[in-house]
């Protein structure tokens, strides 16, 4: 079956599908009219240097707490880690406890993890990605690994390393704007293929509970950037039918930066079938147009090693991590 009809992230339910495509198409982006992108000379833009060997470090440490899925001794260490590491950073780090139940009836506890940069400012900027590694490796190819859990290294860990390397340098040098970033919890525990079954919403459950319980009463931001698997060796960022049905503003910013900074090649502007991820809650549960940057490559799911074992530091790239930092960099100061 064609990728994106049936899994997560690359699926979402075949109706919903069908569904949200006929309104895009009929409705030209919920029968708004988008706001035309302001031409910036984005090279001029100034913004601090980003570390692309900082931004590994901070990947390789999430990892070395070993599984960060929930009921693993790795989730809740890794949670301190975070929280304790941006408490250095931001002006305040809010930890949003909450409980849940996965598709096979387990209650867990999960963690948001909510950096504020910036909190007087009135314009603000959100920025996410999830923090939590899958609980089931159920796209290996060996069947004895398929109910193991996996280290996430780029599924996950990629993003928040990003994240934390970008809230280390805004301290350095704040921009105008006020900066959120929300480690999202419990995103990649969905129903696994070897379950036989399927549901949209045993996804994302940290970006379900914040959209509907805010850090901030009414919360809002000018835009959000979902980080999603943003660390392979031969990335290709395009542009998902959620992030431009809902955010086709700053889903079009985001991709010029990159192509200004000669990154067109990496942020290709081709327009891809939608993915359930947590910019779709934000999106519609928060009314916050939020655009997804997130791994996808022909002809296979996200990334050879998508919910494998093998989803480990060996295939986590420094370049391009330094690549999407870059890209939110400009992107970011660049805003007024």
């Amino acid at each position: 079956m064609k990728k994106s009809l049936l899994r997560k992230k690359n699926t979402y339910s075949l109706l919903t599908m069908i569904l949200c495509g006929l309104l895009w198409a009929s409705c030209g982006h919920n029968g708004k009219t988008p706001t035309p992108v302001q031409t910036v000379d984005y090279t001029q833009v100034s913004t601090p240097t980003f570390n692309n060997d900082s931004a590994y470090a901070f990947v390789l440490g999430q990892t070395s707490f070993g599984f960060r899925a929930p009921g693993y001794k790795g989730h809740d260490e890794c949670g301190h880690y975070l929280a304790h590491i941006m408490r250095r950073w931001s002006d305040t780090v809010i930890i949003q406890d909450f409980s849940t139940r996965l598709w096979d009836g387990r209650d867990v506890r999960g963690r948001n993890i909510i950096s504020v940069i910036n909190p007087a400012a009135a314009t603000r900027v959100l920025l996410a990605a999830h923090w939590d590694s899958r609980l089931w490796a159920d796209h290996d190819s060996d069947p004895s690994r398929q109910k193991q859990p996996i280290s996430g290294a780029n599924d996950g860990a990629s993003g928040v390393g990003v994240l934390m390397e970008l809230a280390r340098i805004m301290r350095q040098q704040p921009p105008t704007v006020g900066v959120d970033i929300i480690f999202f919890d419990l995103e990649d525990q969905g129903v696994p293929e070897w379950a036989d079954r399927y549901e949209d919403d045993s996804w994302c459950k940290g970006a379900q509970y914040w959209a509907r319980n805010p850090h901030t009463p009414y919360y809002q931001a000018r835009y959000g950037i979902l980080l999603d698997m943003v660390g392979t060796d031969n990335p290709r960022f395009t542009k998902e039918q959620f992030s431009v049905q809902y955010a086709s503003t700053i889903t079009d910013k985001v991709w010029s930066v990159a192509a200004a900074l000669g990154y067109g090649s990496v942020f290709e502007n081709t327009k891809t079938d939608p993915i359930l991820d947590d910019h779709l809650y934000v999106n519609r549960l928060r009314g916050i147009p939020m655009t997804d940057i997130v791994q996808n490559s022909h002809g296979i799911s996200f990334f050879p090693h998508w919910h494998t074992a093998t989803d480990n530091m060996d295939n986590v790239n420094r370049e391009t991590l330094g690549i999407v930092g870059n890209v939110l960099l400009k992107t970011i100061y660049s805003t007024k």
